[in-house]
């Protein structure tokens, strides 16, 4: 493939994916990845700062997130808004095509620590991007951190389901089916 083909970022993810199945994560660099994308090392680092983040989108989702909230009604509860950007979050990042990548690359995760580490700062950014779109709203600074938890706790839960192979279900119908047992649990409480 020539380095002047387009879709350089979709190419690296996609051979960094690959060869962490391949190889594993620890025994694949960024020349092979950026080799089997048929591209430079210097092109990967225009895209990635590391081999780490090639598998997390960079601010792609918190940015969802946050402008899902911001285009909910002015209505709308907090965990409304919460389920507006999730919503939103599915039909951008969780779409069918999407799905057969998003249940390799969670195998690949699951396999590695540093990797783990990672996927767990990502959630606790996309929290901080939901509290803080919330609060831009005026939702005061705890409702919109309550809500932010529960939003980033049915995200997760949707996401685990959604990413199940064996599931076709949508990830916005999953994510708001789960942020009401969410908070239909926390009245119980």
């Amino acid at each position: 493939m020539a380095r002047w083909q387009p879709n350089a970022r979709q190419r690296l993810v996609a051979a960094a994916l690959d060869l962490f199945a391949e190889r594993g994560y620890e025994n694949t660099t960024v020349i092979d990845i950026a080799r089997r994308a048929g591209l430079t090392k210097s092109t990967f680092f225009r895209h990635f700062p590391d081999k780490r983040e090639v598998l997390f989108g960079g601010d792609t989702m918190t940015g969802l997130l946050a402008d899902g909230i911001a285009a909910a009604p002015a209505t709308a509860t907090p965990l409304e808004a919460v389920a507006n950007a999730l919503d939103a979050a599915g039909r951008e990042a969780f779409t069918p095509a999407r799905r057969e990548f998003t249940v390799r690359r969670r195998a690949v995760i699951a396999t590695h620590r540093e990797l783990q580490e990672r996927e767990a700062l990502k959630g606790l950014a996309l929290t901080a991007a939901m509290a803080g779109a919330l609060q831009r709203r005026g939702v005061p600074d705890l409702t919109s951190r309550v809500a932010a938890e529960l939003g980033a706790l049915a995200m997760k839960i949707a996401f685990e389901l959604w990413s199940d192979a064996a599931n076709d279900d949508d990830f916005g119908e999953l994510a708001r089916r789960t942020l009401r047992d969410l908070q239909a649990a926390t009245t119980s409480c």
